[in-house]
């Protein structure tokens, strides 16, 4: 079985190196950046199974790089867990100012997990994304 790319994107390096060693502990190859340019940049490039995001980064923060994600035709679909020090419900409300008026909203992530994540359920919820694909 060929190991899944998750792409991880978050400015903090002690973040990066514990979920990558957690992903790849778990049989997942991790892709790390450290803003959103980046991580769509990669996104693009390395088509990635899963995409683990935070949201408060300098430059191209997380709410930017998720909007561009799910109005993007090839990158939509990838399943998102946002891990964040925000509370779920203080994203929820910019993501419902974000789609004010909108036609077509942005939707809500598949998972949030608050930092900082353990191990054990951040692996749980990436097997329950991932696996119904292929």
């Amino acid at each position: 079985m060929k190991e899944k790319k998750i792409l991880v994107v978050d400015d903090d390096l002690h973040m990066r190196i514990f979920i990558s060693i957690v992903l790849e502990t778990s049989g997942y190859k991790a892709i790390v950046t450290k803003d959103g340019k980046e991580g769509i940049r990669e996104a693009k490039e390395a088509a990635p199974a899963l995409i683990i995001l935070d949201l408060m980064m300098p430059r191209e923060g997380g709410v930017l790089m998720y909007r561009q994600l799910k109005v993007d035709k090839n990158l939509k679909d990838i399943p998102v867990i946002i891990l964040s020090g925000v509370e779920s419900r203080a994203f929820s409300h910019s993501l419902k100012m974000l789609n004010m008026g909108q036609d077509d909203p942005i939707p809500e992530p598949e998972a949030y997990m608050e930092k900082p994540p353990k191990a054990e359920e951040l692996v749980n919820i990436i097997e329950t994304l991932l696996k119904d694909t292929n």
